[in-house]
C-alpha cells in the first residue's frame, strides 16, 4: 500500500524527547506519512528542534497554537483539520514508535468493520530504559468491551477516517479514551496487530500519572458523554479500576 498516513503529535516544552520522538516516526519501514507536529507555545527549545527536522524532510511539518492550551485536545484537532492522509495516528511528543508500527497497523485494516487498528505497548522510563514491561490487549474489541477499558493507548491507535468521517477531540480529561468509544460506538471493531509497536515513557507529573484525576474523568464520561445509566456505569467503572490497578503494577 502506498496510502498517506498522518501523524499528530501535540508538543509543549519535550526538547529533552522530541528529537527520538521525530526519528523514531523517520525510521518506519512504511515511509508514505506526513508528521504534523503542534507546538502548545513551548517556551523550552522545542520549536527550534522541530524546525530543524522540518527544513530537513518535507514530510514533517510544523504549526503553533495561538496561546497554551493546556491539554492535547486542541494540538491534536489542530492537527485533524491540516491532515492529508486517510489513516490517521497520534504519538505524543515523548514517546517512541518501533520501526514496523504503521506497517504492521495499515496490513490490518483487512475487514470493513475495522476502523481502529491498535497495537500492544511497552513502558519504558524517563530515561528511556526498557524492562520489558509490555502492556499486552485483546485481539478485537468492540464499544462495549471498550467501556471498560483503557486497552487502546492513545500512541498505538490508528484509525481509517473513509470510515469515520471528520472526527475531533473533546476537550475533557481522557479525552482519547473518548475518542475511540466514539468511532466504535458506530457499530465498527478496533483490531490489535498482537505486536509491541509503540514505546510508553512514564514521566513524572504527566496527566496519566495522575490516577484519580483519570479516574474522576473515566466517570465523567461514562455518565455524562456516554450517558450510561447509574448501574452501568459502575460495572464498567469497577472493571476499568481493576484492570487500570494491574496495568499500572506491570
Amino acid at each position: 500500500m502506498n496510502e498517506l498516513v498522518t501523524v499528530i503529535t501535540p508538543c509543549y516544552n519535550a526538547a529533552r524527547f522530541i528529537r527520538e520522538t521525530i526519528e523514531s516516526v523517520i525510521s518506519q519501514t512504511y515511509t508514505a506519512w506526513e508528521m504534523l507536529i503542534i507546538d502548545d507555545c513551548s517556551t523550552d527549545g522545542s520549536a527550534s528542534i522541530i524546525k530543524e527536522y522540518a527544513d530537513k524532510d518535507s514530510r514533517i511539518k510544523y504549526f503553533k497554537t495561538d496561546q497554551p492550551s493546556g491539554g492535547p485536545a486542541v494540538p491534536r484537532n489542530i492537527g485533524l483539520k491540516m491532515a492529508k492522509g486517510r489513516y490517521i495516528t497520534f504519538l505524543d511528543a515523548d514517546d517512541v514508535y518501533l520501526p514496523t508500527k504503521l506497517s504492521n497497523q495499515i496490513a490490518a485494516f483487512d475487514d470493513k468493520d475495522i476502523a481502529i487498528v491498535f497495537s500492544n505497548y511497552e513502558k519504558m522510563t524517563a530515561d528511556g530504559a526498557r524492562r520489558n514491561r509490555i502492556i499486552a490487549a485483546p485481539s478485537k474489541l468492540s464499544y462495549r468491551q471498550l467501556l471498560k477499558s483503557g486497552y487502546i493507548g492513545c500512541g498505538t491507535l490508528m484509525y481509517d477516517s473513509a470510515k469515520t468521517g471528520s472526527m475531533e477531540f473533546s476537550p475533557i480529561g481522557h479525552e482519547d479514551w473518548a475518542f475511540a468509544l466514539s468511532i466504535l460506538k458506530k457499530g465498527y471493531i478496533a483490531k490489535n496487530t498482537n505486536t509491541v509497536e509503540a514505546l510508553y515513557r512514564l514521566v513524572e507529573n504527566s496527566r496519566s500519572a495522575q490516577k484519580f484525576k483519570v479516574f474522576k474523568c473515566q466517570w465523567y464520561i461514562l455518565r455524562e458523554v456516554e450517558k450510561l445509566s447509574l448501574w452501568r456505569a459502575a460495572y464498567n467503572f469497577s472493571c476499568y479500576a481493576i484492570l487500570g490497578v494491574i496495568k499500572y503494577l506491570k
